[in-house]
């Protein structure tokens, strides 16, 4: 799969607010980058510790047939969300990447929870996995489909990203839960996080 170049933008201050600049990269990069950074919805999140990269010429992407029905969002400005309903049972939250006009996202898979954590377990319920996979995420967020569509960066922002400190060990490996492209490696994750929705396979590499 290729893609036309998509200009480099600088790295995030750390703590800083990501910008629209971070999100006009390709969707691969910004994947990567933005394990460690935060997201924080209503004084709930943490520290994001998986993600995956979809992109228009993925076979795998709901792009990858043009910007029709849910897909539509995926073409808009970068830095929004596209929120879907994953198997009619639970959502899924991603920020739009790449140039407006490219359909690219990349889907947030797990966080490390560090703020309301009370609100989280409500939601959640007492001793079950938090944020561990993209369905318990975006339930303990309070992250649904009312936000599709919606700026995750600048003044209209719905939810709070920011910029993360030191980068954190890598790894990467085959995404999950699609039938076709399973051996592309762009899922990204924070090595050896107890947080992650699934561990890596032994051998995977950043």
């Amino acid at each position: 799969m290729k893609v036309a170049a998509v200009p480099a933008a600088p790295a995030p201050v750390p703590g800083a607010p990501l910008d629209r600049d971070f999100f006009s990269r390709d969707a691969v990069e910004v994947a990567r980058d933005l394990v460690g950074c935060e997201l924080i919805h209503e004084g709930v999140g943490g520290t994001i510790v998986e993600t995956e990269a979809y992109r228009e010429d993925d076979p795998a992407s709901h792009s990858s047939r043009g910007p029709r029905g849910r897909a539509a969002v995926m073409f808009g400005p970068p830095g929004r969300l596209y929120v879907y309903r994953s198997y009619g049972m639970h959502w899924c939250v991603n920020l739009v990447c790449e140039p407006e006009g490219r359909g690219a996202a990349v889907l947030i898979r797990a966080l490390e929870p560090t703020r309301g954590l009370d609100a989280m377990r409500a939601r959640r319920g007492d001793g079950r996995p938090l944020a561990a996979g993209p369905g318990r995420l975006t339930q303990a967020l309070a992250i649904d489909g009312t936000h599709n569509g919606r700026s995750a960066v600048g003044p209209d922002a719905v939810v709070a990203l920011a910029g993360r400190g030191e980068t954190p060990p890598l790894v990467s490996g085959p995404r999950i839960g699609i039938s076709v492209a399973r051996e592309v490696p762009w899922r990204f994750g924070h090595a050896g996080s107890p947080h992650l929705s699934r561990p890596f396979p032994p051998g995977d590499a950043p």
